[in-house]
């Protein structure tokens, strides 16, 4: 059920077939509708791209009405930065949690017992 979820949730994302995330219609959604979960995926990775919304619209509005304000608010070089990839998570066992399975690992799990990361 989960891989029919996410199969269909990417396809509603290529289609841009889903509400505006926190929307009245994506509230409105059922939480099993795969249209819900491609509109978070995409509030997920705006986020990531571009940081906060409503800060984004305001450097915007400003750039707008004051053209010189550019050179003064968030420089395109800042938000290149802040669209660059982050590095990888390290991963790391946790006592009482079961072993983690390293991808790419050729079967290597992490667990507590050795004292290693990923």
């Amino acid at each position: 059920m989960l891989t029919e979820l996410w199969a269909n949730a990417k396809i509603a994302w290529l289609e841009r077939d889903f509400p505006k995330y926190g929307s009245r219609e994506w509230i409105a959604l059922d939480p099993g509708d795969p249209r819900r979960l491609a509109g978070a995926l995409e509030a997920a990775e705006m986020w990531r791209k571009w940081g906060d919304e409503e800060e984004l619209c305001e450097w915007l509005k400003r750039l707008a009405s004051r053209p010189d304000a550019v050179l003064r608010a968030r420089a395109i070089a800042e938000l290149d930065e802040l669209a660059r990839p982050k590095p990888p998570h390290q991963l790391r066992a946790t006592p009482g949690w079961p072993p983690i399975r390293v991808p790419g690992g050729n079967g290597r799990y992490l667990d507590c017992t050795r004292k290693e990361a990923a």
